[in-house]
């Protein structure tokens, strides 16, 4: 499985990026908003020389305003995944992409029906939000099974990425799914390495050697 952050901090991105760890970013205006004096094509442009993919988010509502901001993200580097939102409009983005060999992520995906017509369409990667569904009380995980059951029978090349991660246990419940890809905020993405047996078998496995050292 694949693993991107979600941010458009540039240290965060760096520090996972050290770990050799990381296979893309997944960012967006509002986002970028969020970090001081950040401009958003400077910071996807810098993201990209860490990394294969970085999903930037197009604001326009209409085909020809989503068309035209495709064409100059995709212009940015090779690395800028076009991201478009699930509604007819972004159906016709996706196609008009896919037909200029531009990769392209549909984001806020909800329902197997939509992760079904943004794949007919040519999307590289469709993002399911699971965080949003588990706060009206669903389980947002069940629509990752739904997707990769649907998946499992047909030759769709569009690659699942479990958006709107929560907690460790959304990744790992993509990961048992068989999901391409997770997005992952910055503060789970800390925890992934993490286990307290290990921090206590590294701590034992000191106090041992200080020991031998004594002798």
């Amino acid at each position: 499985m694949k693993l991107f952050i979600d941010t458009a901090n540039m240290a965060q991105v760096e520090e996972i990026a050290s770990w050799g760890v990381l296979d893309g970013v997944t960012t967006n205006p509002s986002l970028v908003a969020k970090e001081e004096g950040a401009n958003f094509k400077d910071t996807v442009i810098a993201m990209c020389g860490l990394v294969n993919e970085v999903s930037a988010q197009v604001t326009g509502v209409t085909f020809e305003e989503m068309k035209v901001q495709a064409d100059e993200y995709s212009s940015w580097h090779k690395n800028v995944v076009v991201k478009v939102p699930m509604t007819v409009e972004g159906l016709k983005t996706l196609n008009y992409c896919s037909a200029k060999g531009m990769k392209t992520n549909t984001t806020l995906v909800f329902s197997v029906s939509q992760a079904i017509m943004a794949a007919k369409s040519g999307a590289t990667m469709i993002s399911p939000f699971v965080g949003r569904l588990d706060d009206l009380g669903m389980d947002g995980m069940d629509l990752i099974a739904d997707i990769m059951e649907a998946w499992s029978h047909y030759k769709f090349d569009t690659q699942v990425l479990v958006a709107s991660v929560r907690n460790l246990e959304h990744v790992t419940r993509a990961a048992k799914l068989g999901a391409h890809i997770s997005t992952i905020p910055y503060k789970i993405f800390t925890e992934l390495p993490q286990h307290d047996l290990t921090d206590k078998g590294l701590k034992k496995f000191m106090e041992d050697w200080e020991t031998v050292q004594g002798k």
